[in-house]
């Protein structure tokens, strides 16, 4: 007997894309208008809402009157939403922003009458390895998607295995989203045209309903639809109309033994474009900037505030999540979507940094003025780097930082800020235009720490902390009379306070606050650590030492005597694709050798030494004209500048690279020579490191190039690169370097003649944006050398040390007073535990509480304890819902599992 078939009715809707986000969304008003008055004249008739709340939230906010009408639907089964906020792309935004999509998806569903159980992902460029776990941990047990599925699954289903052994079952979309479309071409066909489809595809269903997926881009189904299929339906092959959460759960009968691990990267049944992982890179660097600071936000705001921004930080999380939709964040939109994006990002960032703001701004009430205080986000003890602006230290003295122990600490100066701010001769007529600069107490962004009025002589002395007390109408008479007393030429100096730029090594409790104040003082009889060093071509602190070889690149050698040769060679070749895909040209020109280098020392330690390499390349300006196979013969001379660093402390080499982009149509490439060659590379994203090897797997529409992302590093053999934001890399020269791609310079969303490609991936519409011209490009990274590889460097705890720079603010309470105690948050301890989130919670049963999510980032069970002023804890899933009660001693012991995801809450 034939397989009976499912219709299941739905659009695919990118938020934004080739049209920018209001101009789709009067589409899907428009849309969903026709779901609604369909749903309700036909009672067959289901939809399923692309798996994503903002739809939903886009419509009702255009109409909001038609609430009611969405929630009936919902509530009756036939109108499924979520389980998601935003269909994301899963490689380009932290594992933490895919858990607050989720939750903020399936809240705002289950407001609406419920979320369907679904981890719907139709259009994601492939997708990550932790997903099923993430979906298990929320009690979702079943997802469906369609790119990235490797081929080994013949069938249209597969267990899809997480590292740490969580599963959920998947429906695998094998001809896409829109598979029932051709079906319906000719509603009087549909029968036949469904027979023809289900004989072609039968090795694939079994015994289970062919799935018809009947719905695609940015348009609703014809209100028809379900009529077309009832009189489609015989007792031969019954169709049915249903949401995708009906065809899951109720229709699919067959027991799946397809078992798939990991992430889904695979190019063989579909496209997965690897190449939005690198075009508009500033994009991806906002993304990074954004979810940093609502981190660092909402840490600051649950351990050192009593205020409630809770709104602030939703809203900050919301705008995020809308900018990792799959055609957001890659940059594969026009150059006004991309805009958008980058201001939406901005925002987040925005509110994220008032929030953490305002939680310091308690704590350095306690502060004196003359000192600062720093903020720890890492709950783990760390000595951490800070720079401010200090007194400077008069001839012959020297600076010392003390902390509130009394211990005192070295300090390095960085720069000095000059005195004499102006100095003029004015008319006694012309004081007071003088004077009225002066506002309140503050004069040239500093405040006046006193005057000296003479007979035509007028000194402001300006400070950052002044002392005693200052009258501005007092001054004004003062002077006033002095004018009329001495009239013709005065002079008027202001004068401030010598200041220095310091750099400060401050310890800091885990998640913790310390303060400390800089004068002049005794150094220390010993730093803790061996002091960095510099000469004009080398750079050391004792555990890493680099020198700079004649053509600019460095060699870097570890502590354990592990050398990396060539670090930082430069690679630029032309790039004749788009937004989706890179494509060499057929005659490609590699510009590798620079036409000049120059070494510049910086600084000189002892807590950071620096040196400037400067390289010259002569790079094509961009692809030949009439021929996109060619780059052009006109070249632009192109200054790449190199900041080398180390710190005192740190077993790596900090690397920021930095020009201005002039030239289109092309791919830049850092590469980290390996000693040997590699068949195998490792990065670490979201909630996981994956390993892979020196080749994709294709058999699509386009070629399987070995370009793999990478979030906060990725590691080959005794190479281990700490990464500031989301990047692509690829194994070159046969596995015996490790490049890490700076700017990929397009000028098309897609372009229809792809060497690397099919078909195109989208209209071959203008994106001049994207070839990021006059832009200045900066990448900020760092190299640890280890033969032990990322694991027995620590590389997941470095980089985040890396990443997560300490914060610092002035105090501002009076100056002079003695420095408040070092306070000490959470401390959590265990190897290779990555912590992605501290937040205050609030709930109706048990109260506030503050939630830690930790990521056991290992193949093997580790080890965690976690420290602080509660007394109770409880994991929850990931939707906050209680799983059990963790016994507290001193302190809350876990043991997590293989690459485990664990959320507790403590009160």
């Amino acid at each position: 007997m034939p397989n009976p078939a499912v219709f299941v009715p739905h659009f695919h809707w990118d938020r934004e894309w080739y049209e920018p986000f209001q101009v789709f969304r009067h589409r899907l008003v428009t849309a969903l208008d026709t779901v609604l008055e369909t749903a309700e004249t036909d009672p067959d008739f289901r939809f399923t809402v692309d798996g994503q709340m903002a739809a939903v939230e886009d419509y009702l906010e255009m109409r909001p009157e038609n609430r009611d009408r969405v929630a009936a639907l919902v509530r009756e089964g036939r109108l499924a939403v979520g389980p998601w906020l935003i269909l994301l792309d899963e490689f380009l935004c932290s594992g933490e922003t895919i858990v607050r999509n989720l939750q903020m998806g399936w809240a705002a569903a289950e407001r609406l009458g419920g979320a369907m159980p679904i981890g719907y992902l139709p259009d994601m460029f492939g997708h990550v390895a932790q997903m099923p776990q993430i979906l298990a941990r929320a009690g979702i047990e079943h997802a469906a998607l369609w790119r990235g599925v490797p081929g080994t699954v013949d069938g249209h289903a597969f267990r899809w295995r997480a590292p740490d052994g969580s599963e959920v079952r998947t429906e695998f979309l094998f001809d896409g989203y829109d598979n029932g479309l051709d079906v319906l071409l000719v509603p009087d066909r549909i029968r036949s045209a469904l027979a023809e489809y289900a004989g072609m595809t039968a090795h694939r269903w079994g015994g289970d309903p062919v799935l018809a997926m009947s719905g695609t881009d940015h348009n609703a189904p014809d209100p028809r639809l379900a009529d077309w299929l009832r009189k489609a339906s015989d007792e031969e092959r019954p169709i049915t109309v249903a949401t995708l959460d009906e065809y899951v759960r109720k229709h699919v009968r067959d027991d799946v033994t397809a078992v798939v691990t990991g992430e889904l990267r695979s190019h063989v049944r579909g496209n997965i474009l690897p190449g939005v992982l690198s075009v508009r890179l500033g994009l991806k660097q906002r993304m990074a900037a954004a979810e940093r600071t609502v981190d660092h936000a909402e840490r600051m705001n649950a351990l050192w505030s009593g205020r409630d921004d809770g709104n602030f930080l939703a809203l900050a999380w919301h705008k995020i999540i809308e900018s990792t939709a799959h055609d957001s964040v890659v940059g594969s939109g026009t150059d006004e979507t991309c805009d958008q994006v980058a201001a939406r990002l901005a925002e987040a960032a925005q509110a994220a940094r008032a929030v953490r703001d305002a939680a310091l701004a308690g704590p350095a009430a306690g502060v004196p003025s003359d000192a600062y205080l720093v903020a720890n986000p890492l709950p783990s003890p760390r000595t951490a780097l800070v720079e401010v602006d200090v007194v400077a230290a008069p001839e012959g003295g020297t600076l010392v930082a003390t902390t509130a122990d009394g211990a005192a600490h070295p300090v390095q100066l960085v720069s000095q800020a000059p005195t004499v701010l102006s100095d003029e001769r004015l008319d006694a007529s012309q004081l007071e235009r003088v004077l009225r600069r002066i506002h309140r107490r503050e004069l040239f962004g500093l405040l006046i720490n006193g005057y000296e009025l003479t007979p035509n002589s007028l000194v402001f002395h300006l400070a950052e902390v002044p002392e005693g007390s200052f009258d501005l109408m007092t001054l004004r008479g003062e002077v006033a009379a002095a004018a009329a007393a001495h009239p013709g030429e005065w002079r008027v100096r202001t004068l401030a306070q010598a200041r220095a730029t310091a750099l400060v090594a401050v310890p800091v409790p885990a998640a913790g606050l310390a303060a400390f104040r800089v004068g002049t003082g005794d150094l220390p009889a010993a730093p803790a650590a061996q002091g960095a060093t510099a000469t004009a071509d080398s750079l050391s602190n004792g555990l890493v030492e680099v020198a700079v070889a004649a053509d600019g690149t460095l060699d870097v050698t570890g502590a354990d005597g592990t050398v990396l040769s060539g670090v930082g060679r430069l690679a630029d070749g032309g790039d004749r694709g788009d937004s989706y895909n890179y494509a060499p040209p057929a005659h490609d020109v590699l510009v590798c050798e620079p036409a000049r280098v120059a070494v510049e020392l910086l600084e000189t330690g002892p807590l950071r030494a620096r040196l400037r390499v400067t390289r010259v390349y002569e790079w094509p300006e961009a692809l030949a004209d009439g021929d996109r196979d060619r780059r052009s013969g006109r070249t632009v001379p192109t200054p790449v500048d190199m900041l080398v660093e180390v710190r005192a402390g740190e077993p790596f080499v900090r690397v920021s690279t930095s020009f201005l982009n002039r030239s289109a149509d092309h791919r830049l490439r850092l590469h980290v020579p390996l000693p040997l060659p590699v068949t195998t590379s490792a990065s670490a994203g979201q909630f996981a490191v994956t390993e892979r090897g020196l080749t994709a797997e294709g058999g699509w529409g386009e070629y399987p190039l070995p370009t793999f992302p990478a979030s906060t590093f990725v590691a080959a053999g005794p190479a281990t690169v700490l990464l500031d934001h989301s990047a692509e890399y690829e194994l070159v020269d046969d596995g015996s370097a490790l490049a890490v791609t700076l700017l990929r310079a397009v000028g098309s969303i897609s372009v229809n003649i792809h060497p690397l490609r099919d078909e195109p991936a989208a209209s071959e519409i203008p994106a001049p944006g994207a070839q990021d011209l006059g832009m200045r490009i900066e990448n900020r990274f760092a190299v640890l050398p280890s033969a032990s590889g990322w694991q027995g460097a620590h590389a997941v705890a470095l980089a985040e040390e890396f990443r997560n720079d300490a914060l610092v603010t002035r105090g501002t309470a009076p100056g002079g007073a003695p420095l408040p105690p070092d306070a000490a948050g959470l401390h959590v301890d265990g190897r290779d535990v990555h912590v992605t989130g501290i937040r205050r919670i609030t709930d109706a049963e048990h109260g506030p509480g503050t939630e830690i999510r930790l990521v056991a980032m290992r193949d093997t069970a580790t080890s965690v304890r976690v420290t602080g002023t509660f007394t109770e804890a409880a994991t929850v899933d990931l939707l906050g819902r209680t799983i059990g009660a963790e016994p507290v001693r001193d302190g809350l012991e876990l043991v997590l599992g293989p690459w485990e995801i664990r959320t507790v809450v403590l009160r």
